[in-house]
């Protein structure tokens, strides 16, 4: 069972906190800590031995933290996700494939995407695919049907996997902290299409991608994983685009395990990870 928490730093956490696991009997398999000397708060991820009832847990160590104590409690491990995905099947067909075989922490419930370009891997897959075209429709009824069919899921997260329509504020606030995107880390140079054809036209030497919860801020929420690798001269703009597929296929893997393994905690626009 994992208990996460963050709160104002004061002296004694770490001990109030395993006094209180040791009164219920709760052996502490792993505790990593984490203190910002900046803000004067303090995070925590704790592993414990058995699982006890959630709700009851979290009252007792909100007792006995700061008053602006979040404690989050979850015996269950396996998070419910929803992707969403247009035409470019690398990130998508990565998660179908741990799903598959349950090596990706969370249960994929279905898959939406706002073109019938993937639906052939889905079937595949046996996984439900939803079309929701884009096309002809207002943005605030697009939006109205992927929110109606991932409602009906009752996700923990929705994962964009290279899904290239921009979400509105009124649809991210419905999911404050559930959504997680890939892009390139080329941002904010190259922005707009054919973004590895412009840095192969300006002979870049680096290339990566960045995973990141969605906020408002377009491309500028917290960040979860990274990656860069080198690239030369030798490489044209087909090599960049499978180069670059590889790199964002890898580091959205990294931030969903990160994710889903609970090591992720966010406060105001930054992340601790407990990787």
């Amino acid at each position: 069972m994992v208990i996460v928490i963050q709160c104002a730093d004061k002296v004694g956490l770490v001990a109030t906190i395993a006094g209180l696991l040791q009164g219920q009997d709760l052996n502490i398999v792993s505790m990593r800590e984490h203190v910002d000397g900046i803000q004067n708060r303090f995070f925590a991820r704790v592993e414990v031995s058995k699982p006890v009832e959630a709700h009851t847990l979290e009252v007792q160590l909100k007792a006995v933290l700061p008053p602006d104590a979040q404690v989050i409690v979850n015996p269950n491990p396996v998070k419910r996700i929803v992707v969403l995905a247009t035409k470019e099947y690398h990130c998508l067909s990565d998660i179908l494939i741990r799903n598959h075989f349950n090596t990706l922490g969370a249960e994929v419930l279905g898959v939406i995407g706002n073109h019938s370009t993937l639906d052939d891997i889905c079937r595949r897959f046996d996984m439900t695919f939803d079309l929701v075209s884009h096309e002809g429709i207002s943005k605030e009824a697009f939006e109205a049907q992927l929110d109606k069919i991932i409602k009906k899921y009752r996700v923990d997260y929705i994962v964009l996997a290279k899904f290239v329509r921009i979400l509105s504020p009124s649809f991210v606030e419905k999911y404050p902290l559930q959504i997680i995107n890939i892009h390139h880390s080329f941002l904010p140079a190259f922005i707009g299409a054919n973004p590895y054809k412009q840095a192969y036209e300006r002979g870049v030497k680096l290339i990566g991608a960045t995973a990141h919860f969605v906020t408002n801020q377009l491309d500028e929420g917290p960040i979860i994983a990274q990656q860069i690798i080198s690239v030369n001269h030798s490489y044209n703009s087909s090599d960049m685009v499978k180069a670059g597929k590889e790199i964002e296929t890898a580091v959205l893997a990294n931030a969903l395990q990160l994710v889903f393994d609970d090591k992720v905690l966010v406060y105001q626009n930054k992340t601790v990870v407990f990787d």
